[in-house]
């Protein structure tokens, strides 16, 4: 694994040792970029099941002020401080060991907001529709935050959740990516998803 692209390009990635992360394949973390970027003028991302840290280094490297990189396990927690040690820039990122659910609820007692959240759970433990709900009622969300949730091929999201929707739906060989996008729109206006 290594960053795609921006200020950090080319420099590898440590993977979570064991079987119990899956991460992201450098060719689906070009094409998530692609679709939500490639690149920002700064912002907040959160990447709530961050893994080894490879998505929100990613976007920090690509102009995101900063991310808050969260996982529960611990060898994904020392994987991220190695992986954003090679940054050189930890004032950057925020790691914190925790679940999703508590994450939320700390992050909420702050006041902090995000342009930017990543969502990619273990498969067989996603809840993934409760979590962007969760993230709305915490008005953790700035209004035109993108939520990339990512999961198996098999697996249908709602094209709709609360005020989100979802501008696209993408298959990459066992993977499905799904961008939803914040709107304050009422009538559910959406962009094609092609």
């Amino acid at each position: 694994m290594r960053i795609i692209s921006g200020e950090y390009r080319g420099r590898k990635l440590k993977a979570v040792p064991g079987k119990h992360t899956r991460p992201t394949t450098d060719k689906v973390k070009e094409s998530i970029f692609n679709m939500i970027g490639p690149y920002f003028n700064g912002g907040h991302c959160l990447d709530l099941f961050s893994g080894s840290g490879s998505l929100g280094i990613e976007a920090v490297s690509r102009g995101m002020e900063r991310a808050v990189l969260v996982d529960k396990a611990a060898p994904a927690i020392q994987t991220i401080r190695d992986n954003v040690a090679m940054t050189k820039e930890p004032e950057k990122f925020v790691i914190m060991r925790s679940s999703a659910n508590q994450t939320v609820n700390k992050l909420s007692e702050t006041n902090q907001t995000f342009e930017l959240v990543f969502l990619d759970p273990p498969y067989a433990k996603q809840q993934i529709v409760k979590q962007i709900e969760l993230m709305l009622t915490k008005n953790l969300l700035t209004h035109d935050a993108l939520i990339v949730c990512e999961v198996d091929k098999d697996i249908e999201l709602p094209e709709n959740v609360s005020s989100a929707y979802a501008i696209k739906n993408v298959v990459y060989g066992i993977t499905r990516i799904v961008v939803y996008k914040l709107t304050l729109q009422t009538d559910g206006g959406k962009e094609d998803d092609d």
